[in-house]
């Protein structure tokens, strides 16, 4: 039987099927074809809008049949038909109710953002020296991530600490569905063991930030040359001695927004440009997208706070051998098997936590 919420989900799905037609329609235009600008922006929504087209048509025939085999029920003068016809109804409201539930979750999924691939900046946060190797043991931990899934994971600009740790390192990451899994990795990272300076065997708390930014296409960010502020400068750090007799290291500012992106970590200073480029077109992605969300301004910030203690998503504890996914409740995971690269199990978890949420946030006004 239709209930109120079933209706308003298939005049909701309609509304998008019509999209679907009208975007096909403009393609068609040989106006919209010369600009091809324009061309790929439309082709981009309807193949977005494609799988919504698909489950309108699945929901339109199985709404159909149940209409036909109700209307069997309630006007056959035969016991028997009005017996298959009421044990066909049961299995296509079965059938609708799991349509519904694809739906509902195709419409809080992002595949296009979930395909892309990602920049991972990951900073030494509160703890000094003990937070600087730590961000190198999340840096080992998302590359073995990579290795496991069969990406490609590339260092793009990295800055030691004074003891050979990273204070910061920009890590690029690509392959099938590398947002999809790592999106959830953005916030502050705490740590809790007994520093290897340490004598009196004291348990220290250090934090890592991390950033996740979503690789984009050029025709998704345009940046006006005359807004960028580019700088070069001989490179610090390790690296090879090369990077320290020419200016081969790049600073690239965006005027507009303040956002600064660096990078050293090639021989060429075109090299560096072009990664520098790339980070840069990120950022202001995220920048963009978070002010249409009316979030922060910059959804970097957004992510990660300040780094301090308390700001935490997740906390690595070496004495009890865990770790602890503070938007999960009620379970911690083998310190040694997610530090490895191991973290599909959390992820999946985090990401039914992550769907019922988002469900229940925009389908409110489909309650019954």
């Amino acid at each position: 039987m239709a209930t109120k919420s079933s209706e308003k989900l298939f005049s909701y799905l309609e509304g998008l099927h019509s999209k679907y037609k009208l975007i096909s329609d403009q393609l068609a235009d040989s106006e919209i074809v010369k600009n091809q600008k324009r061309f790929v922006e439309l082709s981009k929504e309807l193949s977005e809008l494609k799988h919504f087209h698909e489950k309108y048509r699945e929901m339109e025939t199985l709404k159909n049949k149940i209409k036909e085999t109700r209307e069997l029920f309630e006007n056959s003068d035969d016991q028997e038909m009005k017996e298959l016809a009421q044990e066909e109804l049961a299995n296509l409201d079965i059938e609708m109710d799991n349509l519904e539930s694809e739906v509902k979750i195709l419409l809080v999924s992002d595949h296009t953002e979930d395909s892309r691939n990602v920049f991972l900046e990951i900073r030494a946060g509160a703890g000094g020296d003990e937070a600087s190797l730590f961000a190198s043991d999340l840096l080992r931990m998302y590359t073995r991530v990579a290795e496991r899934k069969g990406w490609k994971a590339e260092v793009i600009s990295t800055t030691y600490s004074s003891i050979g740790g990273i204070k910061e390192i920009i890590l690029y990451e690509r392959g099938v569905n590398v947002n999809k899994l790592l999106k959830f990795e953005s916030g502050v990272h705490r740590v809790q063991r007994v520093p290897v300076t340490e004598s009196s065997g004291r348990i220290h708390t250090s934090t890592v930030t991390v950033a996740v930014l979503q690789e984009v296409e050029d025709v998704e960010i345009v940046i006006n040359p005359k807004d960028l502020r580019i700088d070069t400068y001989r490179a610090q750090g390790a690296g090879g001695q090369h990077v320290n007799r020419t200016e081969s290291a790049i600073r690239i500012t965006h005027i507009p927004t303040g956002l600064v992106v660096s990078c050293q970590d090639e021989k060429s200073q075109h090299k560096n440009k072009e990664r520098a480029m790339k980070v840069l077109k990120s950022r202001l992605y995220e920048f963009e997208k978070g002010k249409q969300e009316d979030e922060v301004a910059s959804s970097r910030k957004s992510q990660v706070g300040s780094g301090a203690r308390a700001e935490k998503i997740r906390t690595y504890n070496f004495p009890q051998s865990r770790v602890t996914d503070h938007r999960i409740t009620g379970q911690n995971f083998n310190i040694e098997v997610i530090l490895d690269g191991g973290i599909d199990e959390m992820i999946a978890i985090l990401t039914e936590t992550f769907t019922k949420q988002a469900l229940e946030d925009k389908f409110k006004e489909l309650a019954t």
